[in-house]
Parts: C-alpha cells; structure tokens; sequence
C-alpha cells in the first residue's frame, strides 16, 4: 500500500513536472512571438443570419416551409437550409440527438456561416411539478451535471491536498451546488476569442503557483439578455395551440420564462435525481442536447437562446399520454410558432 501511494505521488510530481515545463515553454513563446487576431472565414456562408437549430425534423420541416429564397448545403452529411424567415436572413438545421452531436452540429453550423444569434427549439422533461405538459419554458441559463467529481464516499475531495482542492488534476469544484451522493458538481474549462489570454486555474506545488488552465472555468452558460429580452415581450403575445385529450377535456399551454435547464447525456427517468436537480440547481426542464448548444455558442461568442416544450414530468411513472403528445405534433407546431414570432422581432446585432 505504502509503495502504491509513493508511485501515486510520483506520478503527480512527473504530471507537474510536465505542466511546468509547458508553462515555462509558453511564456518563453509569447515573450518572443507576438499573436495575430484574426478576421473569421466562414466556409460556406459569410452572410450575417440568426441559426436555428431544430431538435425534431417536423419542427424544422413547419419553419422551412415558411422560409424564402431557400439554398440547401449539405456539409458532413448534414443538410444546413439558408432563406428568409420574416424576412429575416437564417441558416436552420436539425441537432443529432445527445449532447456531443449537439455540439459537433453548432460548432459546424458556427463554422460554415457568419451567426449573428442561435436558437435551439425542441422538446424536454420537466423537472418542476407546478409546469403542465405542453408548457413551452425559457430558461435564463443552462447547466450541465453530468461534468462531475465521482468521489468514492461523501467527503469532500481532496486530490491535491487540502479539502475541495482538485487543481492538480485541471479541475475545479462548483461548492455552491450540494453533491448528490458522492458526486461532486465541478466547472469546465471554456476559451474564446476574449478570454483566452486569461489564467482561468491556477495549483500550488510547493511554493510554486502554477497555472493549468486559461480562459474562464465555468458551470452555468447564461442565455443571451437582449434575446431574453425579446421572448418576454412576445411572450403574452403568442397563443400556443391547446392540447386536447378528448373534445371536451382541453388544456392550454402557457409560455414560461424560467430559471435553468439542465441537459446531459443520460435519458433521465429518476425521480430523486429530478427532485435533487430541481431543488439544488433550480431546474425546470431536462434534455441532452442544449447545455452543450449553449457552451459551444459560448467559446464562439455567439448570442443564444432556447425554447423548450415539457413532454412529460421527469421520472414519473409511464402515462400513456406522452406518447399521444408526441405523436400529435402540438409540440412541434407550438415550438414553430414561438420561434416564428421571436425571429419576427429579432434584429441583427
């Protein structure tokens, strides 16, 4: 055992060791270059537009057939439609499903066209009791918790010395989210074009400080305000299309503007889990793709926002219901029409 924990530091001293060396070798390289800004080339479209990435191709489908002067591109496989909506420039396409297709799809979308904004519309479970399936939810800010500290007990960890200190590994704990069970809620690293120059994490090995990460350390991606901004106004505006189970039994979906929607790549149908992501992390809603959306819009310094429509309650039992929903296409329509009126107030920054 004690041989283990030797080999164990040792390797933590070799780990550093190679973290100095590139930091040392990285002051050397800015000391004697100098670094160039420079003018981003878009592959396919330099055209300022507002993206809209679509979860479920009916939605996508029901947007394109209101856009104008249309011009497909397929890229990689996937199809990215340019035109009009309210006479407004947009590039729409669909996300893949899960968080890494997510991204891979926005990041691929950031790099063929010149986005001035992005929206990201589909459906989501929903983490708060008091919303009624059918309810379309805008949230301020997206976490994604899944980017965890999987500890073996309770305790806080200590990797790198004294309690909560996990710098060693590049890593740093978010204290202000309570664990759940011995997962501890920790931070990602994100660069962009305005951050990159800046120490984001810094480890002490003896006493020498060490920086081990750049740009910014972050575990919540807030929502663009002047975009926010807009969807509150329209808010009240738009009449969504009511779900009806039979002709006389019909519920009118509202428009809510929320606190945080939390996605990750598990299909989540737990129920203490959902009670634990709502009450700690203030979570309306639930799915796997728009965290990630909202980080890659992040590094790109592009404005985003997202609207989601509440499928069903999170980890509740089956209801037969969710199925009919889906299939019924009120979702899609509502989210079609939410967009729809956003993109008609929407102007290029």
């Amino acid at each position: 055992m004690q041989l283990k924990k030797l080999l164990t530091v040792l390797g933590m001293v070799s780990i550093v060791g190679g973290l100095t060396a590139c930091t040392t070798m990285n002051t050397h390289k800015s000391s004697s270059m100098h670094s160039h800004s420079t003018t981003p080339q878009y592959l396919t479209d330099a055209t300022p537009r507002l993206g809209i990435i679509a979860a479920f191709g009916q939605e996508a489908d029901l947007l394109l057939a209101s856009m104008t002067h249309k011009k497909e591109y397929l890229i990689r496989g996937k199809t990215f439609t340019t035109g009009e909506l309210e006479n407004k420039p947009v590039v729409i396409t669909l996300s893949g499903i899960s968080m890494t297709n997510a991204a891979m799809t926005t990041q691929l979308l950031s790099d063929h066209f010149q986005l001035k904004g992005l929206i990201f519309s589909g459906i989501a479970g929903s983490l708060n009791p008091n919303y009624h399936v059918g309810d379309v939810v805008i949230a301020k800010g997206w976490v994604a918790p899944n980017e965890v500290y999987f500890a073996n007990n309770t305790d806080l960890p200590s990797a790198c010395g004294s309690a909560g200190d996990i710098s060693c590994l590049g890593l740093v704990l978010d204290q202000s989210i309570p664990p759940y069970q011995q997962q501890f809620f920790r931070k990602t690293n994100v660069i962009n074009s305005s951050n990159y120059q800046k120490i984001a994490l810094t480890t002490k090995i003896g006493d020498q400080t060490i920086p081990v990460a750049y740009g910014e350390m972050k575990s919540h991606f807030s929502v663009d305000q002047s975009m926010w901004n807009i969807a509150n106004t329209i808010q009240p505006t738009i009449q969504l299309e009511a779900i009806c189970s039979d002709k006389t039994t019909c519920y009118q979906p509202k428009i809510v503007m929320g606190n945080h929607g939390v996605s990750g790549g598990a299909f989540l149908a737990n129920s203490k889990y959902r009670d634990y992501l709502h009450q700690y992390m203030q979570g309306d809603y639930v799915d796997m793709e728009t965290a990630a959306v909202a980080q890659v819009a992040y590094a790109n310094e592009i404005p985003f926002i997202a609207f989601r429509s509440l499928s069903d309650l999170a980890g509740a039992d089956h209801d037969p219901n969710v199925a009919a929903f889906f299939g019924s296409g009120v979702a899609q329509r509502n989210a079609a029409k939410l967009t729809l009126g956003f993109v008609k107030e929407w102007t290029t920054p």
